[in-house]
């Protein structure tokens, strides 16, 4: 998503390179969807796996339909489903798609008619698996009635446990589904890099986000701090530790973090080695117990946890 909005300045030189390395790494599932540029990071994603589709499991999303000038609504209507899928395999440049998400959940359309256009896209062979984002027990349960769910995304980390308290996670586990977190490290916030909104650009959409405002900027930190305390102590990153964490809850956890810089994807995928004992993982409960952070997630939650 970074590599082509809300996050400042792109690079799109740097960003295929840091896929390339991804997979060189052994890296295989990479993660879009069509409403981030709009539109543009499909087109991205496609020119940096042209020559290697084999080696990637490729996940794109529908739902969060997006016009040019960037006007938003969701949009979960069958025929759009089919569109969408169309238009993301086009710029993409594939033939399909290994998993695709519902992005967010349409009020105004039962999830069983959206989720039978999406079986329709596996029956056609445009699609492999289907997943589904920020949608609520009830909701999983009834699209895993009329298809199988292979992939629940939702946002996860040590100050978003959201997943934890609302049965997101409990269901999945007891449906077999595997829980992809993204935002893994708190939209950058858990690498203690951000230290103040000055240190973000003028047009990243976090400046608008109620955890980065001033009210909830300084509580929110005191979390940061104490994990950094604690990477500290094992010689690694906050980063890292703050991944190591979400992994740390299972094998049917993959996190998805985002990265601009080869660097940092370096950093990130040597969380891998991290190993978590009984204590380190006692230490970030309390240092970020569930309901700690202060704010809300996006200015406006109306489309999560449908």
């Amino acid at each position: 998503m970074g590599m082509s909005e809300f996050y400042g300045a792109q690079n799109d030189e740097e960003s295929i390179a840091t896929i390339h390395r991804f997979l060189d790494l052994g890296g295989t599932l990479i993660d879009t969807a069509d409403m981030y540029g709009p539109f543009k990071n499909e087109i991205l994603v496609g020119k940096a796996i042209a020559s290697r589709r084999s080696e990637v499991i490729l996940a794109t999303k529908f739902g969060n339909e997006r016009s040019a000038d960037g006007t938003r609504r969701v949009n979960g209507r069958p025929e759009y489903v089919k569109a969408a899928c169309d238009a993301s395999l086009s710029r993409l440049g594939v033939e399909y798609i290994d998993l695709y998400y519902q992005h967010r959940v349409d009020r105004n359309v039962p999830v069983e008619e959206t989720w039978g256009a999406l079986k329709e896209l596996v029956e056609a062979g445009k699609v492999r698996h289907l997943g589904i984002s920020e949608a609520s027990v009830e909701t999983i349960r009834r699209a895993n009635a009329v298809y199988p769910v292979t992939a629940v995304q939702s946002e996860w980390s040590l100050w978003t446990r959201d997943v934890e308290s609302n049965g997101v996670l409990e269901v999945v586990r007891e449906l077999g589904i595997g829980f992809v977190p993204y935002s893994p490290l708190g939209r950058g916030f858990l690498t203690g890099a951000i230290k103040s909104l000055d240190d973000l650009a003028s047009d990243d959409v976090r400046r608008n986000h109620p955890r980065f405002k001033k009210e909830n900027f300084a509580q929110n930190f005191e979390i940061v701090d104490a994990v950094k305390k604690i990477a500290i102590k094992k010689g690694i990153t906050p980063a890292q530790l703050a991944l190591a964490w979400v992994l740390a809850h299972g094998n049917d956890i993959v996190p998805i973090p985002g990265t601009r810089k080869v660097s940092r994807l370096e950093e990130n995928l040597a969380s891998l080695d991290v190993e978590l004992s009984a204590d380190d993982l006692q230490q970030l409960n309390e240092a970020a117990p569930i309901g700690a952070t202060a704010g809300d997630r996006y200015p406006d939650m109306s489309t999560v946890n449908v």
